[in-house]
């Protein structure tokens, strides 16, 4: 775009983006994305106990979680041990398919871990604990 000033001069305007704003926006950006990444946590925090037979996972049940913290969790959501049983029931009325896998953090007291299973036996459900393979140091 050219314009002319009141000396008679014709001049054209500067039409350009200046990048240096953009760049240093977008650098900050990033760096708060790598320092937040690494924080943010998509489960549970479980240590699971080694053992030498592991099968592998290959049907659908529900997940029942105890953490390091002695928290329970049905499906990734925490839950009250009262209300496990219930809302097992609830979410499959139909009665087809209560079994779950029991994940237990190797440093949760046995008597937390037989309490869960005590409530998941009474009610019938069946119980498969998940545990991972010990590796083998060459």
């Amino acid at each position: 775009m050219a314009f002319t000033t009141r000396e008679g001069r014709t001049q054209t305007a500067l039409a350009e983006i200046n990048m240096i704003p953009f760049i240093d926006v977008m650098l900050v950006l990033l760096i708060i994305f790598m320092i937040t990444a690494p924080v943010i946590q998509s489960g549970i925090d479980i240590d699971l106990p080694r053992t030498q037979t592991v099968e592998t996972l290959n049907e659908q049940r529900f997940i029942v979680s105890i953490n390091r913290g002695q928290e329970l969790f049905l499906q990734g959501e925490p839950i009250n041990i009262n209300a496990l049983v219930p809302e097992m029931v609830e979410r499959t009325p139909d009665g087809a398919n209560r079994a779950v896998y029991l994940e237990a953090d190797e440093n949760v007291p046995h008597g937390t871990v037989t309490a869960v299973m005590e409530r998941l036996a009474l009610a019938g459900i069946e119980i498969n604990i998940v545990t991972r393979p010990i590796e083998s140091n060459p």
